[in-house]
């Protein structure tokens, strides 16, 4: 039983994570149809940038919201630069364009903060937690509290204020968004930023667990992106399960079988839910026209 708990707060804990990303890849898909491949960088962003911030004499409060504004100027930047100009491009030519995007943030990373990995101090005092026979850090039980907290805000954001029913209406159709006085444009700027911000969150909470370096962000862009795809692409509760999910397997397999297999578990797991259906857990046969 001390083995079962331990392996199931280590799966929520990682799941928690894939899920704050696979979030962000369902906001911005939602309102514009883009899949951004350099997702996972906003991820690394946000470790890396709070550790110079802290290293450079920031408090550490301060410098966790100035790492969030930070990196959502980057996402802002990067939808304005790059995605907006190449809107009418298909879709395959513009996730190439986030993946090419995804290597010069992870170059200029490199030249910046070095190759090696960096440490980020936690939240608050991370002596570990006994319970019934298997621990739990401070650290951890942060990580699952920000990702309620970012299921929570999305839900009222999306379904509870005006910015989300023009979210909804750019989703459905962006033509008659237009005519109704909403603008796809800062729509699509809006969806980056708040994706970019979702990214940085998730850096910043995994930070103290998993020490932040320039390449962090590729594999947990692809299990983000995982995530997204076998709750349904598009659907945010979705995202939530496919990431809890993914993490949960990944701690079984390391715990009973071999760390060294769990990606090729969870990834082979993943393959046969798709075969099964093909358009996710909670998706739509046609997740075009599906939302948020």
């Amino acid at each position: 039983m001390g083995d079962f708990l331990q392996f199931t707060f280590t799966g929520l804990t990682i799941g928690s994570i894939y899920a704050i990303v696979a979030l962000g890849f369902v906001t911005i898909y939602s309102v514009t149809k883009v899949i951004n491949l350099a997702q996972g960088e906003f991820v690394m962003l946000g470790g890396l940038i709070m550790f110079s911030l802290i290293s450079s004499g920031l408090a550490y409060w301060l410098a966790f919201v100035v790492t969030i504004c930070i990196v959502m100027v980057i996402g802002w930047t990067m939808e304005f630069t790059m995605i907006r100009r190449a809107k009418g491009a298909d879709p395959i030519s513009l996730i190439i364009l986030t993946i090419g995007a995804a290597i010069f943030i992870r170059g200029i990373s490199s030249m910046i903060w070095g190759k090696d990995q960096v440490r980020v101090a936690p939240f608050t005092e991370n002596t570990p937690i006994g319970f019934a026979g298997a621990t739990i850090t401070p650290q951890s039980i942060w990580v699952i509290v920000i990702m309620l907290f970012v299921v929570i805000s999305l839900y009222v954001l999306i379904d509870r204020t005006l910015v989300g029913k023009a979210f909804q209406a750019c989703s459905v159709n962006p033509l008659a968004a237009r005519l109704m006085g909403i603008s796809p444009k800062r729509m699509s700027s809006l969806a980056f930023t708040l994706s970019a911000a979702l990214g940085a969150l998730a850096g910043l909470a995994i930070a103290p667990i998993m020490f932040p370096a320039y390449d962090m962000g590729i594999m947990l862009g692809v299990k983000g992106f995982s995530a997204a795809i076998v709750g349904g692409l598009g659907s945010a509760p979705g995202a939530v399960i496919g990431g809890l999910i993914i993490g949960l397997l990944e701690a079984f397999s390391a715990g009973y079988i071999s760390s060294g297999l769990k990606d090729a578990i969870a990834f082979s797991v993943i393959l046969a839910l798709l075969l099964i259906r093909p358009s996710g857990i909670l998706g739509e046969k046609n997740v075009g026209k599906g939302g948020l």
